[in-house]
């Protein structure tokens, strides 16, 4: 088995006295899948936004391909291969869809390469090729999570950062994000996925962690969780 791309060490977060991670530590191996579940305010979202650097940590290290990345700026993990799919789809609303995949490729100079990545955001999701000129104000929810997923690939990431892409689509285009997200992880890149339906997240995931406030509980491989009667009762709703 291939080390770990991502290394997460006794990270913990502070949103004033109130204390959102408290010394979490998980790993992400290379070119694998691991998910993180858990109820809302867990600190899912603030785990993804501290490993981006979106969020400052008060303590613990994040190390990225062997490297101690704990106090780059966002922009130097992108260009390190860390994108990150925030909640929430963060897209640009009054650019078209092939701008913001273009600006998904900012730090990128190999302009063929950027146009064939486009042209492969395209045969992944084939609405947003036929909404490329569009703006993106004027897209459903489900093609502006397309096109977020789309846009982080833009930046030839080895590691993904996603947070709950599935939330608040139709059946159908979760299961068309979730496909595009098998073949991705497929090619090599590796996902660190936070998930409301965790049904499939932990389907999707090699390994898993649960999270309850701001610590790990329980983690094994997605199947062991998935057969968990714990893990059935809290989030599977069984």
């Amino acid at each position: 088995m291939s080390g770990p791309i991502l290394q997460v060490e006794g990270l913990r977060v502070h949103y004033g006295a109130i204390e959102a991670l408290r010394g979490l530590s998980l790993e992400v191996p290379d070119g694998q899948v691991v998910a993180l579940i858990g109820a809302n305010g867990a600190g899912k979202t603030t785990t993804l936004r501290a490993v981006s650097r979106m969020l400052r940590a008060s303590a613990g290290a994040v190390r990225f391909r062997g490297e101690d990345v704990t106090r780059l700026p966002s922009h130097a993990l992108v260009a390190r291969g860390m994108a990150h799919a925030p909640e929430g789809r963060g897209i640009f609303l009054n650019l078209t869809v092939r701008e913001n995949l273009e600006l998904g490729a900012y730090l990128r100079r190999d302009r063929p390469g950027i146009l064939r990545d486009a042209e492969r955001a395209y045969a992944l999701f084939p609405i947003l090729a036929e909404r490329r000129t569009q703006v993106c104000g004027t897209l459903s929810g489900g093609e502006q999570q397309m096109l977020a997923v789309a846009r982080a690939l833009m930046s030839k990431p080895r590691l993904m950062l996603l947070d709950e892409p599935s939330l608040g689509l139709a059946p159908q285009v979760v299961e068309k994000i979730f496909t595009v997200l098998r073949e991705v992880n497929r090619e090599g890149v590796a996902l660190l996925l936070v998930e409301q339906n965790a049904h499939k997240a932990l389907q999707l995931a090699h390994r898993a962690y649960v999270l309850e406030t701001g610590n790990i509980v329980m983690q094994g491989t997605g199947a062991e969780l998935l057969a968990s009667p714990e893990v059935r009762k809290a989030y599977l709703g069984e």
